[in-house]
């Protein structure tokens, strides 16, 4: 609403005329200005209009990599453009969908499938759910692909966008900015982490999440105890490691977990350098769970191999590390009622 113009009065005029004009016009003036005041509260308001409020902001946010290494618990400006300081958005869980510049086949299968296309049904499903959905992606210095990213997101507004260069060997690094901005944006008692190659419903994780716990900081994930390894070229190794009884720290698959509040507010208080990074990402939060000695919550619902009737996520594990032809997985599965169709059980049966 524009400032109320403010009127400053002369000498007062002798002639009583003068005045008398004078006071006419002023009334005027208020009238005039109470009635488009009146307008711009009913047009907002959406009074005469059948349909809902749409989304009052963008669901697309810039978030800015925190360069300085300071508490961001002070001050969620620090480090962050969130849209001009708007409130922190409350869900039971925000749930970001990691995803890249070459996998806008894989953000349109997940589009055509599970993942809403449209505002109106992220929003029903955030209603339904609790959940809020959002894909996760980092910058690059090719303008063409940025042009396209541009294109999709004003197609689609369902992205949260980190001023940090999109790079697999640097996806420790996004992990970490994808959890800050995520706190600093949805005020949430849970953040997850999936990738965009994974098969999910979005029901059942809510059942999930909802559970009551006796531990506040909780690391929730379909949790595995191999070898690890710093340089990606030694992965190979893993098989060989397990079958000569390696075992090394706990930590969750990567395609997807979650992290209460109380885990996710201690890593936004974090410096940036304080701990240390593996090339491996989910290694490297596995690592800093430990350190942190949070609760292990293993759900094996959340690595399926194929749909079952308490299935949480499906994606082909051991042989990828989500579906190994998502674009086409992904519908296949959606056609099949065991996937989309199957009834959802109460928390307490599955």
């Amino acid at each position: 609403m524009p400032t109320p113009r403010k009127f400053f009065q002369a000498r007062s005029p002798s002639n009583f005329f003068a005045r008398r004009s004078f006071a006419l016009t002023l009334c005027f003036l208020i009238a005039i200005a109470g009635l488009l005041l009146f307008t711009i509260v009913v047009s907002n308001s959406g009074i005469g209009s059948g349909n809902k409020c749409k989304y009052s902001k963008p669901l697309s946010v810039s978030v800015v990599w925190d360069q300085s290494g300071v508490d961001t618990t002070r001050s969620r400006k620090i480090g962050f453009v969130n849209d001009g300081d708007q409130k922190r958005h409350k869900v039971m869980g925000f749930v970001g969908i990691q995803t890249g510049f070459g996998s806008a086949g894989r953000r349109q299968a997940l589009r055509k499938t599970w993942f809403p296309s449209d505002h109106q049904g992220l929003q029903r499903l955030e209603e339904a759910t609790g959940l809020a959905f959002r894909f996760i992606i980092g910058k690059t210095s090719d303008a063409s692909k940025m042009t396209a990213l541009k294109k999709e997101v004003e197609e689609y507004d369902d992205f949260l966008m980190l001023d940090i260069v999109e790079e697999y060997s640097k996806l420790p690094y996004k992990t970490l900015a994808f959890f800050k901005a995520a706190y600093a944006l949805y005020d949430s008692e849970f953040y997850v982490k999936a990738d965009d190659d994974i098969y999910l419903r979005p029901d059942r994780l809510s059942l999930l999440l909802a559970k009551e716990r006796s531990h506040s900081q909780t690391y929730l994930g379909c949790m595995k105890k191999g070898p690890v390894f710093t340089d990606p070229k030694l992965k190979w190794y893993e098989p060989l490691g397990y079958m000569l009884g390696q075992e090394y720290f706990l930590h969750a698959y990567g395609p997807l977990y979650a992290l209460s509040a109380d885990v996710v507010a201690s890593l936004v208080a974090l410096r940036n350098d304080s701990f240390r990074m593996f090339s491996n990402e989910d290694v490297t939060i596995g690592a800093w769970m430990l350190a942190m000695n949070v609760n292990h919550e293993d759900n094996r619902q959340l690595c399926q191999p194929e749909c079952t009737a308490t299935f949480i996520s499906v994606w082909d594990i051991p042989k990828c590390s989500g579906l190994c032809n998502p674009e086409k997985k992904m519908l296949e599965l959606h056609q099949m009622d065991s996937c989309a169709s199957s009834p959802t059980l109460p928390a307490d049966e599955d």
